[in-house]
């Protein structure tokens, strides 16, 4: 999974770097005066700087979202690790008390053939 989200995430870097070096060669080449060119950028700045933004808060909601189900799941294993555990120690506890029943039965028996 983590290679995955690391291959997307280069990819997203990679497409942003690549529409931003072409729209900055865009308005450098276009035959407009420079501040009509200026006022370009500025427009096209604060529209990359909003899709950043909403592009962030996706990333976030969707890493807060993956941290939730995460801590979920954890909590889950741990609690059924624990509870089989608890079970073992019961199951383990058991067996000792029948042996040793069985072993004073034997000794008794062996008392009274004698």
């Amino acid at each position: 999974m983590n290679e995955n989200g690391g291959e997307i995430g280069a990819f997203m870097a990679g497409f942003v770097i690549g529409g931003l070096v072409g729209a900055a060669t865009a308005l450098i080449l276009a035959p407009q005066s420079g501040e009509e060119t200026r006022a370009q950028i500025a427009a096209k700045g604060d529209e990359w700087r909003q899709y950043g933004e909403e592009q962030l808060q996706d990333y976030r909601t969707y890493a807060e979202s993956t941290v939730g189900d995460v801590q979920e799941r954890a909590r889950i294993v741990l609690d059924e690790g624990k509870s089989r555990v608890s079970r073992k120690q019961a199951q383990d506890e058991e067996p000792e008390t029948e042996t040793a029943e069985e072993s004073d039965g034997g000794e008794d028996e062996g008392e009274q053939a004698s």
